[in-house]
């Protein structure tokens, strides 16, 4: 199925799996870098159903100053090339910056590798982020936007794919991903992010609170090697602390009204080196109850404490002092993370296989229109398909009616759930393929209006169970063993010359014109010579010129009594043939 899943998707960045990508959405740069010393690669000329956008603030970041908006299509997606199983950072970024002039920052989905992943709520001035880390199921990864409300049109102005060591997050279960609810670097004056940290991952400064008191470490270096997942030492050098141990420290993150399951990384780094008088130890609560042992951060290292739990708007995380502790709690860092509902394994591999055949036979009309998981999120299923309820999805109908294809069918003979096939109106071409007969759960199928060949498959035409329409289809055979056309409104024809005497009847002018000649001829010697013998030697000449065709079906033992007459009848034969295959090349209506 990974293989095959690269097939499905508009705009695919085959980029080294091992590299990360960042794309600059609306941008035609082929390559630039910013301030950070991160590289971006535009994405100008991969979508169709598109436009680039140029935002109306000027005191923007590069990057941030051009957009990508989907005006068509409920589902549009970028897909990156990555190894199957690999531990990804995705970070997808929106800045409105009034681009289209009317201050109305819109609303709309987001997906990735076919799951829910965030409402995505833009605001007209401010710089919108989303981030969340998974595992990848397959050796490509889908980030999908869906309109879901009128006039407010999907757009994205950056999107990152890091690749995070594998040890990192260990406790994520691959079945879920982690949705990002904040990172923070206490203490710090500025953002930190790459180079500082490795990953790019951001952390934000937070506002000191009241009783909150931000210190500085004197340690010249930080050693990270304990921590499971590798905090730059740049979060490490700054904390928060407070006065005196009787006091605590809220850790609070606005956290949604309803309990959601929290995954929750906290840093803790000395500050200073304690001597013999001093002990800084304290323990973790989460709504008065412990939820950690003692804490004791270690000087010139960290200590990284991973938790998951329950949490909503009320709930409390606070950090006390142990009783024998001289001095109060700190904290350097945080990351919070929602942890996602079980991930889905998409829309069924053997429909997935057979979707990407029938895309790489027709690429040139499919490829502009097929985009992220076939079946999923359910809301955003494909427009032609229709896929059953089932955990992981079966497509049951397929409808491509006049999607101007041109070619014959490749085999999708794996998508054996198709209850319904939908190809009327096409250009498609070649034999009717013995597989659709085959299919065990199909029950109607439409070929009509197309350029199909050759006899109707007995697996078909003697199913009974099987709703077929054929019509349109002008060079169609209804059996082997008669071939009989369809004409356009759908009644049969049978015609009275079979293919080998159709053969036999183009001769027919080569024959007459050698016969005509050899006859005036002879006329003239047998007039000269012997006037009286004149009309009984013509009529033994024209016998003698017809008796090519004079087995022939329909040929000179059907013919007129008359030279004149015969003629006449064979060049009708011979012009129906001709027009009937005229007729059988349809026009398109979609050229």
């Amino acid at each position: 199925m990974a293989s095959r899943l690269a097939f499905l998707f508009v705009a695919f960045f085959a980029l080294t799996a091992n590299a990360d990508v960042s794309i600059d959405c609306g941008s035609s740069d082929l390559y630039h870098m910013d301030d950070n010393y991160l590289s971006w690669t535009g994405d100008d000329g991969l979508f169709q159903n598109s436009r680039s956008e140029v935002v109306q603030s000027s005191n923007i970041s590069h990057v941030m100053s051009t957009l990508r908006v989907f005006t068509t299509r409920k589902k549009n997606c970028y897909s990156i090339s990555e190894y199957k199983g690999s531990l990804l950072l995705v970070r997808a970024s929106f800045f409105y910056g009034n681009y289209d002039r009317k201050s109305s920052p819109p609303s709309f989905d987001m997906h990735f590798d076919g799951n829910e992943w965030a409402t995505v709520k833009t605001s007209l001035d401010e710089l919108v982020y989303y981030e969340v880390v998974y595992v990848s199921k397959s050796d490509t990864t889908s980030i999908c936007l869906s309109q879901t409300h009128p006039n407010q049109f999907p757009f994205i102005s950056a999107l990152e794919v890091k690749k995070l060591d594998s040890n990192m997050y260990s406790y994520l279960d691959p079945k879920h991903a982690l949705f990002l609810n904040s990172r923070v670097a206490y203490g710090a004056r500025s953002t930190v992010r790459y180079p500082d940290d490795a990953y790019d991952r951001i952390w934000g400064p937070a506002t000191v609170g009241s009783g909150i008191t931000s210190v500085a470490s004197d340690a010249i270096f930080i050693s990270t090697v304990d921590a499971p997942d590798n905090p730059p030492q740049a979060v490490l050098q700054n904390a928060f602390t407070i006065s005196s141990t009787s006091n605590s420290i809220g850790i609070i993150r606005g956290f949604p009204d309803q309990k959601l399951p929290i995954y929750m990384n906290l840093y803790f780094s000395e500050v200073t080196e304690l001597d013999t008088t001093q002990k800084r130890s304290f323990r973790a609560y989460i709504d008065s109850k412990p939820v950690s042992g003692p804490i004791i951060p270690p000087y010139g290292e960290v200590t990284e404490m991973s938790i998951n739990f329950t949490a909503s708007s009320n709930t409390s995380f606070l950090l006390f002092a142990d009783p024998d502790s001289t001095l109060p709690p700190l904290v350097n860092a945080l990351e919070a993370f929602y942890i996602s509902d079980r991930l889905t394994d998409g829309t069924d591999s053997k429909d997935v296989e057979g979707l990407s055949e029938l895309q790489k036979a027709f690429s040139d009309v499919l490829q502009v229109f097929w985009s992220g998981d076939p079946c999923l999120p359910s809301p955003y299923t494909w427009e032609w398909i229709t896929c059953s309820n089932d955990t992981i999805p079966r497509i049951t109908a397929l409808d491509l009616s006049s999607f101007n294809l041109t070619g014959e069918l490749p085999d999708f003979s794996s998508m054996d759930a198709l209850v319904t096939i939908n190809l009327q109106n096409n250009s498609i071409t070649g034999p009717i393929p013995d597989f659709l007969g085959a299919l065990p759960n199909l029950k109607e199928l439409n070929l009509a209006d197309n350029s199909f060949s050759g006899p109707v498959p007995p697996s078909l035409s003697s199913n009974k169970k099987l709703k077929l329409v054929v019509s349109g289809n002008p060079d169609l055979c209804v059996s082997s063993k008669s071939c009989q056309t369809t004409s356009t409104d759908g009644t049969t024809t049978s015609s009275s010359v079979p293919s080998g005497s159709r053969k036999k009847s183009s001769k027919l002018p080569v024959i007459l014109g050698t016969t005509i000649p050899i006859f005036v001829i002879f006329w003239a010697l047998v007039g000269f010579l012997l006037h009286h013998k004149r009309k009984t030697a013509a009529i033994a000449a024209v016998t003698t010129g017809q008796t090519g065709g004079a087995n022939r079906p329909g040929g000179a033992n059907n013919m007129a009594g008359k030279t004149g007459g015969a003629v006449i009848n064979e060049i009708k034969v011979s012009f129906h043939d001709q027009t009937t295959t005229e007729n059988g090349d349809q026009e398109n209506p979609h050229q």
